[in-house]
């Protein structure tokens, strides 16, 4: 279910998650780095009452929707060109651009993450970034999997796990159990790169966003509402491609 929201002269849409485990009068309202909206309730929750709730916090919704859509308006389309700040495992590195016959290469030196190209060509360059990003990912999210995976007891064994690029979403588990990463989460650091995966885990356990997903959560990793608010205040540098 869809809605919208009206706060002055701004209209605000929101998506309705229901979830079976929920009490019916409790909703939950999340509005996320993008500034998309949430709202979860129980199947029994009557739309009439959903949207009482959500008019009841209407100034604070605009408030964070607006916040997010500043951060968004602020970020600088990248150019591809040495002297660019990168993120890695939540480090800084410069980019550092320059011209070798012998191909496209990637590597980290020092505090740089140098690209070396035939020719000077941004769109090759961001080409060569991104795949880079895509390997390193895939070796640093199968280690973190299997040692968070061996640490809960409802696993057997580690999920099937593969990467996709994604506009706005770290993370996914579809019903079948495997789960979706953003190459990009391998930009944030290493804590973050773990509650996004415990996360996606723990919905093998309960594949909703109820309470008991979130006391699981809790039990696992006391402290990652701290953990999600950093990685949130790092998306849009982390994203922008």
């Amino acid at each position: 279910m869809d809605g919208q929201l009206r706060y002055g002269d701004d209209f605000i849409s929101y998506r309705v998650r229901r979830q079976p485990g929920r009490h019916a009068r409790r909703v939950a309202i999340h509005v996320e780095f993008d500034g998309r909206v949430f709202v979860d309730a129980s199947p029994e929750a009557a739309e009439a009452d959903i949207r009482r709730a959500v008019t009841a916090r209407a100034r604070w919704i605009w408030t964070h929707v607006g916040e997010a859509r500043r951060r968004l308006a602020q970020v600088l389309p990248r150019e591809y060109v040495s002297g660019e700040s990168l993120l890695y495992l939540g480090r800084r590195y410069r980019l550092r651009i320059s011209v070798d016959a012998a191909g496209t290469a990637v590597a980290l030196k020092g505090g740089y993450l140098e690209v070396r190209l035939a020719e000077r060509d941004p769109a090759r360059a961001r080409a060569a970034l991104l795949a880079w990003y895509r390997t390193r990912a895939k070796d640093v999210f199968a280690a973190r999997l299997e040692h968070i995976a061996a640490e809960l007891p409802w696993l057997r064994q580690p999920p099937p796990l593969r990467l996709q690029a994604m506009r706005v979403q770290w993370g996914s588990c579809s019903p079948a159990g495997r789960l979706t990463l953003n190459p990009l989460l391998v930009r944030a650091p290493r804590d973050c790169i773990d509650y996004v995966l415990l996360h996606e885990l723990c919905h093998l356990r309960h594949h909703d966003h109820s309470p008991r997903f979130y006391r699981l959560l809790d039990a696992h990793m006391a402290g990652w509402r701290q953990v999600k608010a950093r990685l949130d205040g790092m998306a849009e540098a982390m994203l922008n491609v």
